[in-house]
C-alpha cells in the first residue's frame, strides 16, 4: 500500500486536526534572510474589531496608501488575537467584536523599497467599521527562516478538500517548492465587499530555508490585500 498523499508527491493530512511533529529549530543567521520583501510591524491602539474586519480595514488602508493594492508582494495580515486565555475565548462569528489589548500589532508585508512609503501611517486614526485604529510606531521584522508556515486564509475557490489540496500542492510545485507535509485546516469564510470568499489554512512542513524563504515572499493565491496567502512561521498547530 502506497504512502497517504504519494500521488501528489507529498504527505498530505486532510481534515486531522491534532498530529505529532517535531522539529529543531536551527539559530537564525539573519545575513541568510533575504530582506527585499519584509514585514512592517506597527504598534496600535484600538479598543475592538469586528472578527472578520479585512475588508474594512483595507479599504482604510489604500485611502492612505493608494498604491498598496497594486505592489507586487505587498500585503495586509488580518488582525489576530490568542484564540482563548484567562477564561475567556476568541469570538467565532464574523460581526463578533474581538477586544483588543496594548499589545495586540498590525502588520504589513511589503517589498523593501515601500518601507518609508508605508511609514507615512504612524499617527494616522484609521475608521474600521466604526472603529478607531490609530497607528503609534513601527518595526521592521524580516522572515523567519523556520521551515514550518502557516497561512490562516488561502482562497480555496469553493473546491472540496482533496481538489484544493491538490490545487496548493500544484502551486507549490510551480515554485520549486515541495513539502513533505501538508496540513488543510477548517473551512472559513470572509466578506469582501459584497462577495463571500470561501478560505482554508494551509499549513506546510519540513521545506528548506530557501523554499521558506521564498513562499513568505511570494504567498499563495489571491487577495493578499485582504490578508490571504500570506504565510508566517508556525510552531503551535492548535492556532490552524
Amino acid at each position: 500500500m502506497g504512502r497517504p498523499g504519494r500521488n501528489l508527491g507529498v504527505i498530505a493530512f486532510i481534515g486531522i486536526k491534532v498530529f505529532c511533529m517535531l522539529w529543531n529549530d536551527n539559530e537564525k543567521d539573519l545575513n541568510a534572510v533575504s530582506d527585499s520583501v519584509l514585514d512592517l510591524v506597527f504598534s496600535i491602539s484600538c479598543k475592538c474589531l469586528p472578527v472578520d474586519h479585512a475588508f474594512s480595514l483595507s479599504k482604510a488602508l489604500q485611502e492612505q496608501l493608494p498604491w498598496l493594492a497594486d505592489e507586487e508582494h505587498a500585503g495586509m495580515h488580518q488582525i489576530h488575537i490568542m484564540t482563548s486565555g484567562h477564561g475567556w475565548e476568541r469570538p467565532s462569528g464574523a460581526d463578533a467584536l474581538m477586544l483588543l489589548s496594548r499589545r495586540t500589532k498590525f502588520i504589513l508585508r511589503l517589498p523593501k523599497h515601500r518601507v518609508d512609503n508605508a511609514k507615512t501611517l504612524v499617527g494616522k486614526t484609521l475608521l474600521v467599521d466604526g472603529n478607531e485604529l490609530t497607528v503609534n510606531n513601527a518595526s521592521i521584522r524580516l522572515f523567519s527562516d523556520i521551515t514550518t508556515l502557516v497561512s490562516r486564509y488561502v482562497v480555496t475557490g469553493g473546491e472540496d478538500e482533496n481538489v484544493f489540496s491538490k490545487e496548493i500542492v500544484d502551486q507549490l510545485g510551480s515554485m520549486g517548492i515541495k513539502p513533505k507535509k501538508m496540513l488543510c485546516g477548517i473551512e472559513k469564510s470572509i466578506k469582501i465587499d459584497e462577495q463571500v470568499v470561501a478560505t482554508r489554512s494551509v499549513m506546510v512542513a519540513d521545506i528548506s530555508q530557501e523554499e521558506a524563504l521564498l513562499l513568505q515572499q511570494k504567498g499563495l493565491g489571491p487577495h493578499r490585500i485582504y490578508g490571504c496567502g500570506l504565510f508566517i512561521p508556525q510552531k503551535d498547530i492548535n492556532e490552524i
